[in-house]
């Protein structure tokens, strides 16, 4: 299966960006794709085999779903992986100097273009580097 990677540097340590990207929290702060939506809710059982779901909805109510992911390997402050409607998704953390770069590979679905997907998952991705370099 082909698969997307996108990346985004975090002008932050890796403990934080961490932390932040993995914490209930912080999730809610920063994982929808533009400021129409947000996330109400998140839980993270964070080890292998637990569950990981974040609601995402349009703030007016109009549409939402539930985004849940089974854990499947999990390196501390390095990387995770997960399975989610069976398709898998890894994301990696790697420490450079003061800064943070994260990276996420996916597979993609089959009912939307490859590019819309690449855009929306790379749009929350960039709104998590703005929230993390606060």
């Amino acid at each position: 299966m082909n698969t997307i990677t996108i990346t985004s540097t975090i002008n932050a340590n890796l403990a934080d960006v961490w932390k932040k990207y993995t914490s209930p929290e912080h999730i809610v702060n920063w994982n929808f794709a533009d400021d129409s939506w947000h996330c109400p809710t998140a839980k993270n059982d964070m080890k292998i085999g637990g569950k990981y779901l974040a609601r995402m909805e349009a703030k007016d109510g109009s549409f939402g779903f539930d985004f849940e992911a089974i854990y499947t390997n999990i390196t501390e402050e390095k990387e995770f992986s997960y399975e989610f409607g069976g398709r898998n998704c890894t994301v990696s953390f790697n420490h450079l100097d003061n800064q943070t770069e994260v990276t996420i590979t996916f597979e993609p679905e089959t009912e939307h273009p490859l590019e819309m997907q690449k855009n929306g998952w790379q749009a929350i991705l960039n709104n998590f580097k703005q929230y993390a370099e606060k």
